[in-house]
Protein backbone atom coordinates (compact mmCIF):
# COMPACT_ATOMS: atom_id res chain seq x y z
CA UNK A 1 0.00 0.00 0.00
CA UNK A 2 1.24 3.53 -0.87
CA UNK A 3 -0.31 5.25 2.56
CA UNK A 4 -1.84 3.57 5.39
CA UNK A 5 -3.79 5.90 8.01
CA UNK A 6 -4.29 4.01 11.81
CA UNK A 7 -6.69 5.52 13.59
CA UNK A 8 -6.58 8.82 12.48
CA UNK A 9 -7.99 11.78 14.20
CA UNK A 10 -7.68 15.29 13.14
CA UNK A 11 -10.25 18.28 14.31
CA UNK A 12 -9.70 21.78 13.14
CA UNK A 13 -9.84 24.53 16.06
CA UNK A 14 -13.27 25.55 15.95
CA UNK A 15 -14.38 21.59 15.52
CA UNK A 16 -16.67 20.97 18.38
CA UNK A 17 -19.46 18.52 17.30
CA UNK A 18 -17.44 16.08 14.96
CA UNK A 19 -13.70 15.45 14.32
CA UNK A 20 -12.80 15.81 9.92
CA UNK A 21 -10.86 12.96 10.41
CA UNK A 22 -12.11 10.20 12.99
CA UNK A 23 -10.49 7.69 14.12
CA UNK A 24 -9.89 6.76 10.26
CA UNK A 25 -8.48 3.76 9.00
CA UNK A 26 -7.49 3.60 5.24
CA UNK A 27 -4.98 1.61 3.42
CA UNK A 28 -4.27 3.87 -0.25
CA UNK A 29 -2.95 1.67 -2.79
CA UNK A 30 -0.31 2.42 -5.44
CA UNK A 31 -0.66 2.84 -9.24
CA UNK A 32 -4.38 3.75 -9.37
CA UNK A 33 -6.61 6.22 -10.43
CA UNK A 34 -8.24 6.70 -7.28
CA UNK A 35 -11.87 9.22 -7.10
CA UNK A 36 -12.63 10.03 -3.24
CA UNK A 37 -15.83 10.71 -2.77
CA UNK A 38 -18.87 12.21 -0.45
CA UNK A 39 -20.77 14.60 1.37
CA UNK A 40 -19.07 18.11 2.07
CA UNK A 41 -17.46 17.95 5.52
CA UNK A 42 -16.89 14.21 5.12
CA UNK A 43 -13.39 14.70 5.47
CA UNK A 44 -11.96 14.58 1.95
CA UNK A 45 -10.08 17.42 2.04
CA UNK A 46 -8.95 16.86 4.69
CA UNK A 47 -7.60 13.57 4.08
CA UNK A 48 -5.57 15.11 0.90
CA UNK A 49 -4.09 17.54 3.57
CA UNK A 50 -2.66 15.19 5.35
CA UNK A 51 -1.11 13.66 2.38
CA UNK A 52 1.79 15.23 2.34
CA UNK A 53 1.89 16.53 5.79
CA UNK A 54 0.12 19.76 5.55
CA UNK A 55 -1.57 18.64 8.45
CA UNK A 56 -0.50 16.13 11.06
CA UNK A 57 -2.70 13.94 12.84
CA UNK A 58 -4.28 15.12 17.01
CA UNK A 59 -4.09 11.36 17.03
CA UNK A 60 -2.82 8.24 15.11
CA UNK A 61 -0.34 7.66 12.47
CA UNK A 62 -0.03 8.11 8.72
CA UNK A 63 2.78 6.05 6.84
CA UNK A 64 3.83 6.60 3.23
CA UNK A 65 5.76 3.21 1.61
CA UNK A 66 5.47 1.43 4.80
CA UNK A 67 6.97 4.50 6.95
CA UNK A 68 5.60 6.63 8.93
CA UNK A 69 5.73 10.34 7.81
CA UNK A 70 8.74 12.47 8.93
CA UNK A 71 6.94 16.18 9.90
CA UNK A 72 10.09 17.65 10.57
CA UNK A 73 11.17 20.01 7.74
CA UNK A 74 13.80 17.37 5.57
CA UNK A 75 11.12 14.72 6.02
CA UNK A 76 8.51 17.13 4.97
CA UNK A 77 10.40 18.23 1.87
CA UNK A 78 11.38 14.76 0.53
CA UNK A 79 7.79 13.79 0.73
CA UNK A 80 6.60 16.48 -0.52
CA UNK A 81 8.80 16.19 -3.85
CA UNK A 82 7.16 12.66 -3.58
CA UNK A 83 3.44 13.55 -2.98
CA UNK A 84 2.34 16.77 -4.71
CA UNK A 85 -1.55 18.77 -4.14
CA UNK A 86 -3.82 20.67 -6.63
CA UNK A 87 -6.40 22.85 -4.86
CA UNK A 88 -9.80 23.23 -6.45
CA UNK A 89 -8.82 27.14 -6.70
CA UNK A 90 -5.92 27.28 -9.10
CA UNK A 91 -5.72 31.15 -8.06
CA UNK A 92 -4.42 29.65 -4.55
CA UNK A 93 -1.71 28.24 -6.32
CA UNK A 94 -0.76 30.40 -9.35
CA UNK A 95 1.11 33.41 -7.79
CA UNK A 96 3.66 34.98 -10.14
CA UNK A 97 3.79 37.46 -12.49
CA UNK A 98 3.74 34.46 -15.50
CA UNK A 99 3.12 31.07 -16.72
CA UNK A 100 6.39 30.31 -16.73
CA UNK A 101 7.99 31.93 -13.46
CA UNK A 102 5.19 29.71 -12.04
CA UNK A 103 5.99 26.30 -13.52
CA UNK A 104 9.61 27.23 -12.60
CA UNK A 105 9.15 27.92 -9.08
CA UNK A 106 9.05 24.11 -7.81
CA UNK A 107 12.30 23.21 -9.90
CA UNK A 108 14.40 26.03 -8.89
CA UNK A 109 13.46 25.58 -5.36
CA UNK A 110 14.43 21.91 -5.81
CA UNK A 111 18.01 23.50 -6.61
CA UNK A 112 18.03 22.99 -10.17
CA UNK A 113 20.07 24.69 -12.01
CA UNK A 114 18.30 27.42 -14.94
CA UNK A 115 18.88 25.01 -17.57
CA UNK A 116 17.94 22.20 -16.18
CA UNK A 117 14.36 24.18 -14.60
CA UNK A 118 13.54 25.30 -18.33
CA UNK A 119 14.43 21.58 -19.23
CA UNK A 120 11.61 20.86 -16.68
CA UNK A 121 9.26 23.81 -17.35
CA UNK A 122 9.13 22.79 -21.07
CA UNK A 123 8.49 19.38 -20.47
CA UNK A 124 5.36 19.94 -18.41
CA UNK A 125 4.29 23.07 -20.25
CA UNK A 126 3.90 20.31 -23.20
CA UNK A 127 2.37 17.26 -21.50
CA UNK A 128 -0.90 20.03 -20.36
CA UNK A 129 -1.05 21.82 -23.39
CA UNK A 130 -0.18 24.60 -22.30
CA UNK A 131 3.35 25.84 -24.11
CA UNK A 132 1.99 28.57 -25.79
CA UNK A 133 0.76 30.40 -22.61
CA UNK A 134 4.57 30.31 -21.77
CA UNK A 135 4.96 34.41 -21.48
CA UNK A 136 1.24 34.94 -20.49
CA UNK A 137 0.83 36.76 -17.14
CA UNK A 138 -1.04 34.41 -14.65
CA UNK A 139 -3.77 37.00 -14.39
CA UNK A 140 -4.80 37.21 -17.84
CA UNK A 141 -5.63 33.08 -18.16
CA UNK A 142 -8.91 31.52 -18.68
CA UNK A 143 -10.28 29.36 -15.74
CA UNK A 144 -9.16 26.15 -18.07
CA UNK A 145 -5.93 27.53 -18.48
CA UNK A 146 -5.34 28.20 -14.87
CA UNK A 147 -5.90 24.84 -14.03
CA UNK A 148 -3.77 23.31 -16.36
CA UNK A 149 -1.13 25.60 -15.58
CA UNK A 150 -1.04 24.51 -12.18
CA UNK A 151 -1.09 21.20 -12.91
CA UNK A 152 1.97 21.51 -14.93
CA UNK A 153 3.68 23.59 -11.96
CA UNK A 154 3.35 20.69 -9.71
CA UNK A 155 4.28 18.00 -12.82
CA UNK A 156 7.24 19.85 -13.21
CA UNK A 157 8.61 18.45 -9.81
CA UNK A 158 7.64 15.08 -11.28
CA UNK A 159 5.95 13.97 -8.24
CA UNK A 160 5.44 10.01 -8.09
CA UNK A 161 1.56 10.87 -6.31
CA UNK A 162 -0.75 13.56 -7.59
CA UNK A 163 -3.81 14.22 -5.39
CA UNK A 164 -5.92 17.11 -6.88
CA UNK A 165 -9.14 18.62 -4.62
CA UNK A 166 -11.90 18.71 -7.19
CA UNK A 167 -9.81 20.69 -9.64
CA UNK A 168 -12.46 20.08 -12.36
CA UNK A 169 -15.26 21.13 -10.55
CA UNK A 170 -15.54 24.80 -12.46
CA UNK A 171 -14.36 24.03 -15.46
CA UNK A 172 -16.59 23.51 -18.62
CA UNK A 173 -16.81 19.75 -20.07
CA UNK A 174 -13.92 20.74 -22.61
CA UNK A 175 -12.07 21.54 -19.46
CA UNK A 176 -12.42 18.21 -17.46
CA UNK A 177 -12.01 16.17 -21.10
CA UNK A 178 -8.55 17.62 -21.52
CA UNK A 179 -7.76 17.23 -17.37
CA UNK A 180 -8.90 13.93 -17.70
CA UNK A 181 -6.84 13.57 -20.47
CA UNK A 182 -3.45 14.95 -18.42
CA UNK A 183 -4.54 12.66 -15.77
CA UNK A 184 -4.60 9.28 -17.97
CA UNK A 185 -1.58 10.83 -19.53
CA UNK A 186 0.53 10.92 -16.19
CA UNK A 187 -0.93 7.52 -14.78
CA UNK A 188 0.06 5.78 -17.87
CA UNK A 189 3.74 6.71 -16.17
CA UNK A 190 3.44 4.56 -13.53
CA UNK A 191 1.89 7.16 -11.12
CA UNK A 192 -1.03 6.91 -8.55
CA UNK A 193 -3.55 9.43 -8.90
CA UNK A 194 -6.34 10.49 -6.42
CA UNK A 195 -9.29 12.73 -7.57
CA UNK A 196 -11.79 14.24 -4.99
CA UNK A 197 -15.15 14.97 -7.33
CA UNK A 198 -18.97 14.96 -6.70
CA UNK A 199 -19.32 13.81 -10.60
CA UNK A 200 -21.11 9.80 -9.89
CA UNK A 201 -21.00 9.69 -13.94
CA UNK A 202 -17.09 9.87 -13.96
CA UNK A 203 -16.62 7.60 -10.85
CA UNK A 204 -18.52 4.98 -12.30
CA UNK A 205 -15.79 4.81 -15.95
CA UNK A 206 -12.70 7.02 -14.80
CA UNK A 207 -10.90 5.55 -11.55
CA UNK A 208 -9.85 1.89 -10.80
CA UNK A 209 -10.19 2.74 -7.15
CA UNK A 210 -12.99 4.51 -5.24
CA UNK A 211 -12.62 5.61 -1.46
CA UNK A 212 -15.74 7.19 -0.04
CA UNK A 213 -16.05 9.30 3.20
CA UNK A 214 -18.26 9.95 5.41
CA UNK A 215 -18.39 11.46 8.84
CA UNK A 216 -14.83 11.17 8.86
CA UNK A 217 -14.37 7.56 8.16
CA UNK A 218 -14.15 6.02 4.96
CA UNK A 219 -16.97 3.77 4.40
CA UNK A 220 -15.77 2.12 1.14
CA UNK A 221 -12.55 1.56 -0.07
CA UNK A 222 -12.49 -0.52 -3.28
CA UNK A 223 -13.67 -0.88 -7.15
CA UNK A 224 -16.30 1.06 -8.72
CA UNK A 225 -18.63 -1.69 -9.68
CA UNK A 226 -18.25 -3.60 -6.21
CA UNK A 227 -19.27 0.14 -4.82
CA UNK A 228 -22.44 0.76 -6.98
CA UNK A 229 -23.22 -2.63 -6.08
CA UNK A 230 -23.35 -2.18 -2.51
CA UNK A 231 -26.16 -0.70 -1.65
CA UNK A 232 -26.14 -0.38 1.95
CA UNK A 233 -23.04 1.97 1.76
CA UNK A 234 -24.99 3.96 -1.58
CA UNK A 235 -27.91 4.44 0.58
CA UNK A 236 -26.01 5.46 3.96
CA UNK A 237 -23.89 7.88 2.40
CA UNK A 238 -26.55 9.29 0.29
CA UNK A 239 -25.24 8.15 -2.84
CA UNK A 240 -27.86 6.49 -4.10
CA UNK A 241 -30.05 9.21 -4.30
CA UNK A 242 -27.68 10.88 -6.74
CA UNK A 243 -26.67 7.96 -8.54
CA UNK A 244 -30.82 7.85 -9.34
CA UNK A 245 -30.98 11.55 -10.00
CA UNK A 246 -28.10 11.04 -13.10
CA UNK A 247 -29.67 8.51 -14.72
CA UNK A 248 -32.92 10.09 -15.13
CA UNK A 249 -31.21 13.45 -15.84
CA UNK A 250 -29.55 11.16 -18.58
CA UNK A 251 -32.63 9.62 -19.64
CA UNK A 252 -32.46 6.45 -17.93
CA UNK A 253 -34.98 4.39 -15.57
Amino acid sequence: MLFSFQRVTYAYPAQTFRPALNDLTLDIPAGEKIAVVGRNGSGKSTLFLHLNGLLKPRSGQVSFRGQPLDYARPGLKRLRQQVALVFQNPDDQLFSASVYQDISFGPLNLGLSQDDARARVLEAANFCGVEHLLERPTHALSGGEKARVALAGVLAMRPDVLALDELMASLDPWGRIEIRRILDAYHARGKTILLISHDLGMVQHWPTWVIVMHQGQAVFSGRADDLLHDGQVMEETGLLAIWREAIQDCGGS
